[in-house]
Formats: structure tokens, C-alpha cells, sequence
């Protein structure tokens, strides 16, 4: 089994991936570069497998970015009895805190307690002290009660009428685009071909069997590849069906759908407007729907994310987008709870979309020649926060494997299964090891290498400034020296310190391959700006045709595209009627 360790992941990286896929054949191949998808190359990676990984846009692009960035239990699910998952879920909290610090951190929630709350002081402390025994009582602190009295000393501008107490409770933050992005290259250390914006256009067949792919390099430079492969997994979270229709073309039986898809939506606001002292967790009157309001003070200056709405998604998850009667379902809800802080549109930094790819409940597996999985659609009107967030596993045509749905939180679990499952039937692979991934995802991050970090900074004189060392832990000391070896720059948005090289150190070490990529997934920038970071767009444009070699006019070209990309993720504003975006100088 190959040894992780420090390697770069960059457009060179890609393109050494792309060659790959032409001249080898792979044990597996996985299409989708999301969570799931990065989870399982990392995991057949680490017991020696030969895997390829191909997303067709940018890692993250889709769910595994727009979610409440949270890695939790899932208190509510204790009212569907699935304690299972519960008790799964808090396993893996518990692990990722200890093993990704700079990605995972420990939020304290609030939940408020009313008159006339459905579930009572009483039940919702039995169902916190189910919780605290399921995580076997490793949170940072057991729950508590506070009195109104407490909880108003502590969250003053909450809303007074009513209000019985509250609780305290602990779960912890994500930064999840980022953690899915590390999680494809730890794949790629372990040897993995892994290729954002390559897509996979049609299957393979060799008699009755799926023995890769044809895939398209979307840069255009490698044109089509047919990629070999004796196991495919399909990861394409809300894609899922899109995916079975492909896999399904021209052979056997026609796909039906798996998912019972719901939208989800969030708003951004400047923590200082809200400066909750930890999470709030809030209960909607119109439909008893749980919403959170989480502070992100690690995120630029500091916003909190409020959401999430759940309601029926397009058919093409692409077109996902905020609509006034999402921003009107969160107002309402923020106004109640915190009538005292007159929360307007005006106060919205960002908000984004995403679309939770639910396993339908009402799917059931029958076996056919091929072993194909098959689906019902799900029950009408069925309430989508009730559909289950557990994953299913299936036999897809040709011997390929489809997963569906899955919870964030138990990704690293969820791949084992997925790579243990995958194995079962095909070809006998010999000498493969066990899954090798309870291990940190980036070793760089460790208390023991930030020690290291630390200490030849100090060597050196070079200053670390804190927000880099808490994201990219020991790796921050490249960072500020790259900055340094650039004679340094001013003007750096706040929040954001040496900016020009976090961008080199992206397209260095986490394959961006866009300003985009950037801006949208990399750092929160854009998100968290109501200039959304294009003040320092032709500052960084010129580090990017520097870093990958090219002149004035792709350039140009290159800041169009982020001009475009961020006025497709802000077009919701005007088409909802909110004020338009204020924009300032660096």
C-alpha cells in the first residue's frame, strides 16, 4: 500500500491523470468528485487499488458545497428512531475533530424553549441526554439548561414573549468544499488519476459488463478518452439519475428514478449584524421545520448562515436557484426569533442553493439477469424532511455500482462500505489491503506539525498570520513565504491575508483550475463580500496567468469567466428584488 505524504495537486497533476487514462486500465473507476466520490478514491486508493476519478466540474461544484457547512449527529433524526445513523454520525465527529482541526471545529448550539413548543423542556432533555450517551459523552461539553433569565443574559436580543429557557448543546462547524477538496488529493497522494472538469460521456461494454468510460477533457486539450476500467462507481449525488439514464443507454431495462431530491437553501449575513454567541437553532411556525443560524467568524470578517428551506428541487439540478419565497421563509423565521435586530433584505451579503440528493423510501431492489437495481418514484406529497438520510448502495447495469443520498458527517464510513460492496462481485482483484483512511486527511495539520511550523517561522522571521495557520495548518508557513518572496502586498480584503498566495498555493496544491474555483470554493470570498472579492480580481488574474503560464489575452479571458461565474452565483438579487450588490476598492 502506497504511503500518503506531501504532493502537488495541480493542473499538472490533471494533466498527468489524463495521460493515465489512455495508457492504463483501472481497477475502479468513480465518476463524481464531491464528497462521496473523493471519500471513495481515498478509501480504494488506500488498500492499493489502481483508481481513476473524474468530476465534470469543479470538486464540490455541486452539493458538497452549498450545504449548512455542519458536521453533526443529527439531533432531529432521533425523531425518525434512527439511532443508528445517529450514533454513526457522532463516531465520525468525534474522529474528524481529533483529525482535521483546521476543517472541523466544535459549535456550540442554543435552542430556545417556548410556550406552546410541541416537545417540552422534558422531552428535549431526554432526547439531549440520548444524544451525549450516543457520542458517548466525548462532545467538548455535556448539554445544559439555561433559565430565561441565563439565556437572555447570553443572547439579549432574542425574542422575550414566550420564552421558557433554552438549552446548550455542542456539534462542530465544516469548511465542506475545502474538505472535499483535500480528500481528492490525499486520494491522489495514495495514487489515484484524479481529474476535475473531465466528463463522463458514455459507458463502455464488453459482453454484458461495464469495462469503463468514454470521457471528455472539458479544457479541450485532451479531446476524448476511452478509460478502462473493471469497477465503476457512480457518486453523482443530485446527478444520480442522470447518471443511471447514461449508464442504462442502449442496454437493458429503462431507469427509473432513485431520488426523492429536496432544495435547500441559505443566506449569508455579517456576523456583526447578528452576533449570535453560538449557533441558534430555530423551529418554524408554518411547517415546524428546523433552521439553524450558525456563526462563521473563520469566514472573512465573519457571517452567519442562515438555513436551510426544504422543498421540491428542479429536474436539472443545475438550474437550483434562490427564489423570493425562500428568502421570505428565512426572513420570517429570523424576525421572529430576533425582532429586536429588524433584519431587512438589505442586510443579506450572499445567499446559495443546493439540492440534497434524498434516497426515495419507497426504492426497492429486484435482481434481473444483470443485476441491475432498479426504482419506484417516491410517494406524492410525501414530506421531504422526513425522507430518510441514510445511503443506498445498489447494483447498477453492467455490474456498475450506484450510491444515492448519505449524510456529510459519515462520508469516510460510507466510502468503506461503498468500496466494500463494490468488491464483492466481478473479477477476483488480489493483494488488496484493508481501508487505511482513519487517519488525518492533510498529516500538515496535526498539533505536532503546526508545533513544527511554528517553531521555523520563528527561525526564519517569517510572520504567520493566525487565519493561515487555523485553515491550512503547517502548510502556512509556504504560504506566507511565498507571499514573502513576493515582497508582499497591501490592501488584502479582511480576513483574507496574503491573498495573491493562497491563490498559488490553490492552483498549486488543490488543482484550481479557475479564478472561480477560487473565489467560490476555495476561500469564501465571494460569499462573504458584497463586492464579492472583484476589487482584487485583476491583481489575482495576473498571478494565475503567471502560475500557469500564459499572456495578456487569456487573461482576459480568464477574468471574463469570473466576472460571469460570479454574476451567475448573485443573479438571484435582481430577479428577487434586493438591493443591489455594494462594491469598494482593495
Amino acid at each position: 500500500m502506497r504511503k500518503p505524504g506531501p504532493a502537488e495537486f495541480s493542473f499538472r497533476t490533471r494533466k498527468a491523470a489524463l495521460e493515465r487514462f489512455r495508457r492504463e486500465s483501472f481497477d475502479l473507476l468513480v465518476i463524481g468528485g464531491g464528497i462521496t466520490g473523493a471519500a471513495v478514491a481515498r478509501d480504494a486508493a488506500s488498500r492499493g487499488l489502481s483508481v481513476a476519478l473524474v468530476e465534470r466540474e469543479d470538486f464540490a461544484s455541486g452539493t458538497s458545497s452549498r450545504s449548512s457547512k455542519l458536521i453533526h449527529g443529527g439531533l432531529r433524526y432521533l425523531e425518525n428512531f434512527e439511532f443508528g445513523l445517529v450514533f454513526e454520525a457522532l463516531s465520525e465527529r468525534a474522529f474528524l475533530l481529533r483529525s482535521a482541526p483546521h476543517l472541523v471545529r466544535p459549535l456550540r448550539f442554543f435552542l430556545p424553549v417556548y410556550q406552546g413548543d410541541p416537545n417540552g423542556r422534558f422531552i428535549l432533555s431526554m432526547g439531549l441526554w440520548l444524544y451525549d450517551l450516543l457520542a458517548l459523552f466525548r462532545s467538548p461539553e455535556f448539554h445544559k439548561y439555561h433559565s430565561r433569565r441565563e439565556l437572555l443574559g447570553l443572547v439579549p436580543f432574542l425574542r422575550k414573549e414566550g420564552l421558557r429557557g433554552g438549552f446548550r448543546y455542542y456539534d462542530a462547524s465544516m469548511w465542506d468544499d475545502a474538505l472535499t477538496v483535500e480528500t481528492a488529493r490525499a486520494a491522489s497522494a495514495l495514487g489515484a488519476a484524479v481529474a476535475s472538469r473531465v466528463e463522463a460521456v458514455a459507458p463502455l461494454w464488453t459482453g454484458e459488463r461495464i469495462t469503463g468510460f468514454r470521457v471528455r477533457d472539458m479544457e479541450g486539450a485532451q479531446g476524448e478518452i476511452e478509460l478502462e476500467a473493471g469497477r465503476v462507481v457512480a457518486c453523482g449525488g443530485p446527478w444520480t439519475d442522470e447518471l443511471g439514464l447514461r449508464l442504462a443507454e442502449g442496454k437493458g431495462p429503462a431507469w427509473n428514478p432513485w431520488l426523492s431530491p429536496s432544495k435547500g437553501v441559505h443566506l449569508l449575513f455579517d456576523l456583526k449584524r447578528v452576533p449570535v454567541p453560538g449557533a441558534m437553532v430555530m423551529s418554524h411556525p408554518e411547517d415546524g421545520r428546523i433552521s439553524f443560524v450558525i456563526p462563521r467568524p473563520d469566514f472573512g470578517a465573519g457571517v452567519v448562515i442562515v438555513g436551510t428551506t426544504d422543498g421540491p428541487s428542479p429536474p436539472d439540478p443545475s438550474k437550483v436557484t434562490v427564489e423570493r419565497a425562500d428568502i421570505d421563509y428565512l426572513m420570517r423565521l429570523l424576525n421572529r426569533y430576533f425582532p429586536e435586530l429588524r433584519l431587512t433584505d438589505s442586510d443579506i451579503l450572499s445567499a446559495y442553493a443546493g439540492v440534497r440528493p434524498l434516497f426515495g423510501e419507497s426504492v426497492s431492489e429486484h435482481g434481473t439477469q444483470t443485476g441491475d437495481a432498479r426504482a419506484k418514484p417516491d410517494q406524492p406529497g410525501k414530506a421531504l424532511q422526513k425522507v430518510s438520510r441514510e445511503h443506498h448502495i445498489g447494483r447498477g447495469p453492467g455490474g456498475s455500482v450506484i450510491v444515492a443520498g448519505g449524510k456529510y458527517t459519515t462520508h469516510r464510513t460510507m466510502a468503506e462500505e461503498i468500496v466494500d460492496f463494490t468488491l464483492k462481485e466481478g473479477p477476483v482483484l488480489e493483494r488488496i489491503g484493508r481501508s487505511a483512511t482513519k487517519v488525518a486527511v492533510n498529516p500538515a495539520v496535526m498539533p505536532e506539525a503546526v508545533a513544527r511550523c511554528q517553531e521555523e517561522a520563528r527561525q526564519k522571521g517569517v510572520e504567520l498570520p493566525p487565519e493561515l495557520l487555523a485553515r491550512y495548518g503547517a502548510d502556512a508557513l509556504s504560504i506566507a513565504e511565498l507571499e514573502r518572496s513576493a515582497g508582499g502586498t497591501t490592501g488584502d480584503p479582511e480576513g483574507f491575508p496574503c491573498l495573491a498566495a493562497q491563490l498559488r498555493h490553490s492552483i498549486r496544491q488543490e488543482m484550481s483550475l479557475h479564478l472561480e474555483d477560487f473565489y467560490l470554493r476555495r476561500i469564501p470570498l465571494a460569499a462573504t463580500r458584497t463586492d464579492r472579492g472583484e476589487p482584487w480580481a485583476e491583481r489575482l488574474v495576473r498571478v494565475w496567468a503567471e502560475e500557469f503560464g500564459v499572456g495578456a489575452e487569456e487573461a482576459r479571458r480568464e477574468l471574463a469567466r469570473l466576472r460571469a461565474a460570479l454574476d451567475r452565483e448573485s443573479e438571484w438579487r435582481k430577479r428577487c428584488g434586493l438591493p443591489e450588490l455594494r462594491t469598494s476598492g482593495p
